[in-house]
């Protein structure tokens, strides 16, 4: 975690000093908070914001201060209209106070002047973010700047249907030390496309549902990169590794040549993939630790453990196990009032306590931002928190905070895109990949 030099502690710390005080004087205030990805199980986003919002209020109540805080909470299911609406009331000058957006979006929002640095209206060094993992505090950083708080951590895993890997030969002692044979490099991408093809000789899951993918665009696939040796950036540049690019390239088109995943497969309707890798219509596919909330409370998949292992996402060739943690993170957005922001940081401190932040991390099947989360029994009793955690989040990479790295993924998906669906050859689709970064970001990516 970013370590404040004294005279900015004593500067942070003035602030906070000065925001106390003024509340004596705000009678009503309304903080706005916006959440992108938010469904029915990630609720907590926008209610942690509220509960710290009571919780201050009855703070300031014991300091002899009249503070009422209504909290407007607006949840986007899906990330374009989250990202079109913020985009639209920040142009208009009415941008909530508090977004929860993708990491990803600091370095070109801060660039663009739309958020301001959170270290300026909090001590990171006090509790409780000083217990926040560092790696999420880097993550949520820019340039040296911590611009935002964690709101969760996550994993993604791949996930096989047992009765299916049983049936391809598979023990129970097989499966049980799947996880570790994952980790160890024992098991590989190319095993992964062995056994899919294997579930569908048997007859156990029909032809293109051996590896079922994600059904479009996301973070996922550049965990894929890295298990064949890419690189996401290096000393604050990009990095194109075009042999690591066209071994993941060429893993998807295998995938489709040899029958276990279909051409068409991206941009089927998401409901009918949620059906169909609960009910076990598909094989091996891979998704997030969220899923497991979905999977359990709304697609009927209770017998969970009896049914599904998860492991890291295999190595391939020239790369490692490993997996990609994409935390949401509490940004504050610029053009508002000193005081409605001092205490728009202060109710994302709140929300950052642990036995507030556990609430999310149970509820969404999220794991927890804070070590403490582990020792409070709602996280520690629960199985799949608890195996989540200790199996994953250890081995988890993250998207860089580039502000360049928007044009490199678009860039990346459509020529996975091209050479998954035949459009082009995976050497082609890597030919114009090379073209294209080179056209668009000259130095700042490293092509090699």
């Amino acid at each position: 975690m970013t370590i404040l030099p004294t005279l900015k502690c004593l500067t942070v710390a003035a602030a906070i000093l000065a925001s106390t005080t003024v509340l004596a004087f705000a009678k009503d205030i309304t903080i706005s908070v916006w959440a992108g990805g938010t469904g029915p199980n990630d609720t907590y986003r926008l209610d942690a914001i509220e509960i710290a919002a009571q919780q201050l209020e009855r703070e300031a109540a014991i300091r002899g201060e009249d503070l009422k805080i209504k909290v407007e909470k607006t949840p986007y299911a899906d990330w374009e209209s989250f990202k079109q609406a913020l985009t639209l009331a920040a142009e208009a000058k009415k941008a909530p106070n508090i977004v929860a957006t993708g990491h990803e979006d600091i370095g070109p929002w801060s660039q663009a002047g739309l958020i301001v640095p959170i270290e300026d209206y909090v001590d990171l060094d006090s509790w409780p973010l000083n217990g926040i993992y560092e790696n999420l505090m880097e993550i949520a950083s820019f340039n040296g700047v911590v611009y935002g708080i964690p709101q969760d951590a996550e994993s993604r895993p791949m996930f096989f249907w047992k009765p299916y890997m049983k049936a391809i030969g598979y023990s129970d002692a097989d499966l049980d030390a799947l996880p570790q044979k994952v980790q160890d490099g024992g098991y590989t991408m190319a095993n992964v496309l062995e056994d899919a093809k294997k579930m569908q000789d048997k007859g156990l899951v029909q032809p293109g549902y051996g590896f079922y993918p994600r059904n479009s665009n996301g973070p996922d696939y550049w965990q894929f990169y890295t298990s064949f040796g890419g690189t996401m950036e290096e000393d604050g540049k990009l990095v194109f590794d075009k042999a690591a690019m066209t071994r993941t390239y060429q893993f998807f088109a295998d995938a489709v040549k040899d029958g276990v995943t279909k051409k068409n497969h991206i941009g089927m309707p998401g409901d009918q993939w949620w059906k169909e890798v609960a009910t076990g219509k598909a094989g091996i596919w891979h998704g997030g630790t969220w899923h497991y909330a979905r999977l359990v409370k709304q697609e009927g998949l209770t017998n969970f453990f009896d049914n599904v292992v998860f492991t890291l996402i295999p190595a391939g060739e020239g790369g490692k196990a490993n997996t990609l943690t994409h935390p949401l993170v509490y940004l504050l957005t610029s053009g508002h009032e000193k005081e409605e922001t001092e205490i728009a940081a202060q109710l994302i401190k709140i929300a950052s306590e642990p036995r507030i932040n556990v609430l999310h991390a149970m509820k969404s099947a999220h794991l927890g931002i804070a070590k403490a989360e582990s020792e409070i029994d709602l996280y520690s009793s629960d199985r799949w928190a608890r195996e989540a955690t200790e199996r994953l989040l250890p081995y988890a990479n993250a998207m860089p905070n580039n502000a360049d790295f928007g044009t490199y993924w678009n860039i990346m998906w459509k020529g996975l895109e091209a050479s998954w669906t035949g459009a082009k050859t995976v050497d082609a689709s890597i030919g114009d990949v090379e073209t294209e970064l080179k056209s668009t970001l000259g130095d700042k990516i490293v092509i090699r």
